[in-house]
């Protein structure tokens, strides 16, 4: 590596951010330029179903960083800018209008594209996917207080866009496909307790529903389901997943598999002059056993700074407990591990009576994942026990009696 290197970064997202500063951290000396299609610079984009729908923030206040932390680490930025292919012979990307532009090292931090729903109707106005700030932009336009909205997915996005909505005066109604809300995500009792309390809040959840329709004239007027339920609605709201954007890797031959596939060190086995990044990147875990892609602010974060050192000569593997979180109403809920795998669950506090309680997943007498709702300190203790192979008995975490404090004492 010498200044006349240059690091190659495709997309502008949390990850891209995230290797900027990291890259001159681990001592990056070269040049740095990130090819966007964006217009904006990164940005933080969960409160986008959060604060910024609801006006309380602005696009300037969702910067990661601001233009002159850009400037002073001396990054070149090509924004609005798509990236055609990747030549791995020549090391230089192609861009749309044909130029080319050579790399000694590249990043692909192409994340990921909502799922869409393919059904007669869907080009009628006030039909929208949440992804990226102008999808936010264009939602916020047809919010209006007494209105009435349909969000079609009962994941995150989903719950986290009703409750919103609904603390914004509209009458809201949250169609799931699936038998219960979050279901890839938590098991039935944590369901259960989700779908409680946007009832309790006014939202009206529909299972085992699935869009047929979109009527209306110009503007959507109402949701049609295959059981024939009509739901009135002036605005809906997609959320039924995401698709990594591998196409460029996979176009130049770099393994895909639901995402791009990478080492511990985020660099491609094929081309260890590439890494991949966030949404996008498929990792192996060594606390799971198996390759993981995870949709996470957190893992975004920690993988750039993975892949920086990597870009940079060095060696720093990542080995990072998973962890998620959400918002919806006074709720927090943190998430430590994965629970797609378990087989058994139990309940820390009551979670049938009160707003506070964990669920503690385990999977052959191991701890593999946590949920916890308003509990801060065990979710900090899960991510430490999960860390470092630490194994209490179900009884022993399911006891609220006993206090983090003693849970401490047990596991030290």
């Amino acid at each position: 590596m010498n200044s006349d290197s240059i690091a190659v970064i495709i997309g502008g997202s949390h990850a891209a951010s995230q290797l900027i500063a990291s890259l001159r951290q681990e001592g990056w000396i070269g040049r740095i330029l990130v090819i966007s299609d964006e217009k904006q610079l990164p940005y933080h984009r969960p409160p986008l179903s959060k604060t910024y729908l609801s006006g309380e923030k602005t696009p300037e206040n969702l910067l990661i960083r601001k233009p002159a932390v850009y400037e002073k680490l001396n990054v070149k930025w090509l924004l609005e800018t798509h990236v055609e292919s990747i030549d791995r012979a020549t090391k230089s990307v192609v861009l749309g209008n044909g130029e080319r532009l050579k790399y000694d090292k590249l990043a692909l931090c192409t994340g990921a594209r909502v799922k869409k729903l393919a059904i007669a109707g869907s080009n009628l106005s006030g039909i929208h996917y949440l992804r990226n700030l102008s999808d936010a932009e264009a939602i916020k336009k047809d919010i209006k207080h007494g209105g009435r909205a349909v969000i079609i997915g009962g994941g995150y996005i989903g719950l986290e866009t009703a409750a919103l909505l609904r603390k914004m005066g509209m009458a809201v109604d949250v169609l799931v496909h699936s038998s219960r809300v979050l279901r890839r995500v938590t098991a039935g009792p944590v369901s259960d307790f989700f779908t409680r309390l946007h009832s309790q809040e006014g939202i009206q959840i529909h299972t085992r529903e699935k869009p047929d329709s979109f009527e209306g004239d110009k503007q959507v007027e109402s949701v049609i389901c295959a059981s024939g339920k009509r739901f009135l609605a002036d605005l809906v709201i997609i959320g039924i997943g995401v698709t990594p954007n591998t196409e460029l890797a996979e176009a130049c031959g770099l393994p895909v598999d639901d995402g791009i596939i990478v080492d511990e060190f985020c660099a491609s086995e094929e081309d260890r002059d590439i890494v991949a990044v966030g949404d996008c990147a498929k990792h192996p875990s060594s606390i799971y056993n198996r390759f993981l892609r995870l949709e996470s602010v957190p893992n975004a974060s920690e993988q750039a700074m993975s892949a920086a050192a990597t870009m940079c000569g060095k060696i720093k593997p990542y080995a990072v407990v998973p962890w998620f979180w959400s918002d919806q109403y006074d709720i927090k809920l943190q998430m430590a591990g994965l629970n797609d795998d378990y087989d058994q669950m139990v309940i820390r506090g009551d979670i049938d009576n009160s707003r506070s309680f964990v669920a503690w997943y385990f999977l052959n007498g191991k701890l593999v994942a946590a949920d916890c709702v308003n509990r801060p300190q065990e979710f900090r203790l899960a991510q430490q026990m999960l860390k470092n192979g630490i194994n209490p008995s179900p009884e022993e975490l399911a006891d609220d009696n006993l206090g983090v404090k003693q849970l401490l004492e047990l596991i030290e």
